[in-house]
């Protein structure tokens, strides 16, 4: 009998179970419809939220706000927030140096005295003289010179002092007759009364004046500190400027630390040839006006003279007033005439010097616009008296050396950076890998 049936029957089996499996599906696919459409009938009645607007259009997204300020605007915020951070770094660090005033003085002093005297510390090293012996001979031959510069001044000052106050009435005495007589009709009674309102001015600022002396004892007591401050600091610098220098850069990030190490040197160099300069024109000066007033009969030609090398260290101020001095004195001392000599040989000295000694003898190693010395040496002067107006332009020059050598300095470290192998030197592309440090 044939068993087709049998197979028949159980396919037949097979497709009413899957049809019944369908159904089942069907029905539970019917009941989630069913209660999706309950839940969202039931929520019909929930109201909207308040930003939906089935009817509205769409809003462009607003743009970044940054972008919306002009350019021109937005540089000019940029660069005055860094100018507001470095105006206030600067005034807090000038409270400090305020604070401070003597001890920045000493230092700068310091500093400047040792630019002079340094080079024959290493002449004397190279000769075979220890470090000690070198710097201990040179200190002492520097400072007992300068001593007896100051000593000779005083000397010379109270020698004359007398006959200057003789020569000074006498001076006076013909300055008022050359007024009663010269052409612009100066009479006795204004004359007079110039001098009755000299005298007055005088007696009503007694007080004053009088706390005026109390507080030069005072502005001696600092002047003496000051002093010994600016001695104990040449004589470190002297001995041991190198490692003080060295242990100064490991205050400098390491990342700025090549470009300052190379800045060092080059604004040692301008502040050395500054110093050096500044003495040899200072020198020129004065013996040439010392000569000059000398040659005229002025009383304290010598004194004079070393006040005219001091007042060099003050560019165009110091000149200006030390030749003045000198004018004054030969004027009430030697009358109109050789006053007028006085100030013909002032004039042709510092016509020398300002167009051939100084271009000459400092050459391109200090290079400041006279712009700038002028207002320097204002603000030195203003901040620190006549030690700032003296410390002013070499900080200037200094500043300016270390600046163009940080500017050539990040210029070649980019131009080296951007700078690549090619061809047969260009090994790779990428760097090399170095192992970490042990």
């Amino acid at each position: 009998m044939s068993r087709v049936p049998g197979w028949l029957g159980r396919l037949g089996a097979g497709l009413t179970e899957m049809s019944e499996r369908w159904n089942e599906r069907r029905a539970e696919a019917e009941r989630e419809r069913d209660e999706t459409e309950s839940r969202t009938s039931s929520d019909e009645h929930v109201p909207p939220p308040p930003d939906y607007a089935p009817d509205a259009p769409d809003v462009p997204a607003r743009p970044d706000p940054a972008l919306a300020v002009p350019w021109g605007m937005r540089v000019a915020a940029e660069a005055g927030w860094r100018l507001l951070v470095l105006a206030g770094t600067l005034w807090v660090l000038m409270r400090i140096i305020s604070a401070v005033q003597l001890v920045v003085l000493a230092f700068v002093s310091a500093l400047l005295i040792t630019a002079i005297l340094q080079p024959t510390v290493a002449r004397l090293r190279r000769l075979g003289v220890p470090r000690g012996p070198a710097t201990a001979l040179t200190a002492i031959l520097g400072f007992v010179v300068m001593g007896l510069i100051g000593w000779f001044v005083t000397w010379q000052v109270m020698e004359n002092i007398d006959d200057l106050s003789g020569q000074i009435q006498d001076g006076i005495d013909e300055l008022r007759n050359w007024l009663l007589n010269s052409p612009f009709h100066v009479t006795d009674k204004q004359i007079n009364e110039i001098a009755k309102n000299l005298r007055e001015a005088v007696g009503a600022n007694t007080d004053q004046i009088t706390s005026a002396g109390l507080e030069g004892v005072t502005v001696v007591v600092e002047s003496l500190t000051g002093i010994l401050l600016a001695v104990f600091s040449t004589l470190f610098l002297l001995y041991d400027g190198k490692r003080i220098w060295e242990w100064t850069l490991k205050l400098v990030p390491a990342a700025a630390r090549p470009g300052v190490a190379g800045a060092g040197p080059a604004a040692w160099r301008t502040l050395t040839a500054y110093v050096r300069g500044t003495v040899i024109v200072a020198l020129i000066d004065a013996i040439f006006i010392g000569l000059g007033i000398y040659f005229l009969d002025v009383p304290m030609a010598v004194p004079l003279a070393v006040f005219i090398f001091l007042f060099a260290f003050i560019p165009l101020v110091g000149a200006v007033v030390s030749g003045a001095l000198a004018v004054v004195v030969a004027l009430v001392t030697q009358g109109v005439f050789t006053a007028v000599m006085t100030l013909v040989v002032v004039l042709a000295v510092q016509q020398i010097e300002g167009h051939i000694l100084q271009p000459f003898i400092l050459g391109r190693a200090v290079r400041v616009h006279p712009l700038a010395v002028v207002l320097s040496v204002a603000c030195g002067g203003m901040v620190a008296g006549i030690g700032g107006a003296v410390v002013a332009v070499p900080l200037v020059a200094v500043t300016n050396t270390v600046a163009g050598y940080l500017r050539a300095y990040s210029r070649k470290s980019a131009l080296r950076h951007s700078v690549r192998p090619r061809g047969a030197t260009a090994v790779s592309a990428e760097p090399e890998r170095q192992a970490p440090p042990e």
